[in-house]
């Protein structure tokens, strides 16, 4: 009798255990889920520390812009939640729409690719216990390459929903077009909901690697990117824009999941024929599969796809 009162007794707790997973895991896609919708954005940027020994070192610019982005929902299941932010800018009665960056969400990722300078990406595979509970963010390229990846657990205490990752990245676009003396951005990402939308806070550090000595830090920088949600209907241009145009990025998507599924390590050429890979994708005159399969193929480097295929 005792044994059955032992049993019973464990059973009910891990089955209570396991609805509180379930319950805080709805929780976790409902706080990520809000960052949908139609914002007034500003992109704040400061360099706040530099430990170059060059005297002549010149800090980056501090860098504050203004936007309208649309966070489209593009995919909303069990354990993944995929968000395509668009950019609306210039003159509201015609404005110009730019596809922008892209979120995925996965519960409990084991598998990621972690950025490691000079244009590649390491293929790293976590254990359970390492993921247990966390949700992964994979941070895409508006071409839908790889950007950065990295996991950690959705907090939800005294009223406030926050998510923290420390992980490289490559340089932002508004520094490797003008900066060279780092090669990565360890960030140091916060994403908070607010009642006014939501937050991106960031202190990054600018990198130098070598691959042969340690890591040196060159500068350090605060990010403060403040989502205000506004009407969806300030947003209908964006909204509109991705309806007429997400079968064709279904398909770049698709290719991008078949080279991540090769699970090895993955380097990319910077060009190919001195154009870069969203110059190829943005083109209207690309929308076919077999075109968008070759161009991406093309951009992938030869040593990723030998180590897949054993050679």
């Amino acid at each position: 009798m005792k044994r059955s009162i032992f049993t019973i007794m464990a059973l009910v707790m891990l089955n209570t255990f396991g609805i509180a997973q379930d319950t805080k895991q709805l929780q976790d896609a409902a706080a990520i889920k809000k960052m949908c919708g139609c914002y007034e954005v500003t992109f704040n940027f400061a360099e706040t520390f530099n430990y170059s020994n060059d005297s002549l070192y010149k800090p980056s610019k501090t860098k504050i812009d203004k936007g309208l982005e649309w966070a489209q929902l593009v995919t909303d299941e069990a354990g993944k939640v995929v968000i395509q932010h668009i950019l609306q800018v210039g003159d509201p009665a015609k404005p110009m729409i730019i596809k922008h960056w892209r979120q995925d969400w996965l519960y409990e990722n084991k598998e990621l690719y972690q950025y490691n300078g000079n244009n590649n990406w390491s293929y790293i595979k976590k254990d359970d216990s390492e993921v247990a509970g966390q949700w992964t963010q994979k941070v895409f390229q508006v071409d839908d390459s790889p950007r950065y990846e990295g996991s950690a657990t959705w907090v939800h205490v005294d009223g406030k929903s926050y998510w923290e990752n420390t992980t490289p990245a490559p340089l932002p676009r508004r520094e490797y077009t003008t900066r060279g003396d780092y090669n990565i951005t360890l960030r140091g990402n916060r994403h908070e909901i607010t009642e006014a939308g939501w937050v991106h806070d960031q202190d990054n550090q600018k990198i130098i690697r070598s691959g042969t000595t340690e890591d040196v830090v060159l500068a350090k920088e605060k990010g403060y990117n403040t989502y205000h949600r506004v009407a969806d209907g300030r947003c209908k241009a964006a909204a509109e824009w991705w309806q007429t145009s997400q079968e064709k990025w279904t398909k770049v998507r698709a290719k991008w999941d078949a080279v991540f599924a090769r699970n090895t390590d993955l380097t990319l050429h910077e060009k190919v024929a001195n154009k870069v890979l969203y110059k190829y994708l943005f083109s209207d005159e690309v929308q076919q599969k077999k075109e968008i399969d070759e161009i991406i193929d093309s951009f992938v480097s030869d040593s990723a796809t030998e180590k897949t295929n054993g050679k």
